[in-house]
């Protein structure tokens, strides 16, 4: 199948920093791809020179197996990480007033229906909430009737309903058949959403595959956590990975029966113990690093 987009070798520098270094991965149709990593990464940048909006130092950027042409905003649709909706216009008149800038134009009832904005279609802008907002932003990135659509972190700032209510319309979209690629902060939302996942740090990406198969490649073993007032007895009894974080004692084994059978020799309350298995967010830091970045 030919990709839909295919990134090479892209590069971009600002003064002291390779912001870009060598990127490259290709999007099949009808996926959604996600662009992850740590603030500084560089996947802003990247999804920059993908919009158009910066010009790269070097590297190839090819739409349907052609370099973008005139036709690539037209065809593309795009939600930034922050917009300003007109004042004093609803709803309706919004998504109105953004389908004209286009020639390709999509069914108006379609795109109503899809981010689910029905009940406020009259409502002033000023009038919605966060997560309406960023519903009417997906529909207005929807005017143009795009076949690639770019999402830059759009459920930052929502509430855990409203975030999972977006996700319910990013899955409608794609099961349209429309590809969209998906940069967010929450690894949980990533696992969710995307058929395949590119993580970058310092300008480069680490590695790319399907969350279940980063999942296997890096998610091995088993995180245990037990509250315990005698820390010291937990941490004796056993020969893996131990953290102490507040009266909370982490192990990470990759023998999950033996562990247990440790602890338990060595007279450990296991009453309040919990096992957690590796998801998304686990690779991600294995991958990238504990460190908090700026």
């Amino acid at each position: 199948m030919t990709p839909i987009l295919e990134v090479s070798d892209l590069k971009k520098t600002f003064p002291g920093v390779k912001a870009v270094d060598g990127v490259s991965f290709s999007i099949e149709p009808g996926i959604c791809f996600g662009l992850l990593g740590p603030n500084g990464a560089g996947k802003t940048t990247t999804i920059e020179i993908i919009e158009g909006i910066l010009k790269p130092d070097s590297g190839i950027i090819l739409y349907r197996n052609e370099k973008r042409g005139k036709t690539f905003k037209e065809e593309v649709g795009i939600q930034f990480q922050n917009t300003e909706l007109p004042q004093y216009l609803t709803v309706f008149e919004t998504l109105k007033t953004f389908r004209t800038l286009y020639t390709r134009k999509a069914n108006l009832d379609w795109i109503v229906d899809v981010c689910h904005l029905t009940e406020i279609l009259n409502r002033d802008n000023r009038k919605i909430s966060g997560g309406q907002k960023q519903r009417l932003l997906l529909a207005i990135a929807l005017t143009n009737d795009p076949e690639l659509i770019i999402l830059d972190e759009p459920t930052t700032g929502l509430d855990p309903q409203a975030r999972r209510h977006l996700w319910d319309i990013v899955k409608g979209i794609k099961e349209s058949g429309r590809t969209i690629i998906l940069t967010t902060h929450y690894m949980e939302e990533a696992e969710i959403l995307c058929d395949n996942i590119a993580i970058m740090d310092y300008g480069k990406i680490i590695d790319k595959d399907s969350p279940e198969n980063l999942l296997l490649k890096y998610g091995d073993g088993a995180t245990i956590s037990i509250k315990s007032e005698t820390p010291e007895k937990i941490i004796n009894a056993v020969s893996c990975d131990v953290y102490k974080i507040e009266d909370t004692i982490e192990i990470h084994t990759n023998s999950l029966n033996e562990c247990i059978q440790n602890l338990a020799h060595a007279g450990a309350d296991l009453s309040n113990m919990t096992v957690r298995t590796p998801n998304l967010e686990d690779v991600f830091l294995k991958l990238t690093g504990h460190t908090l970045r700026a």
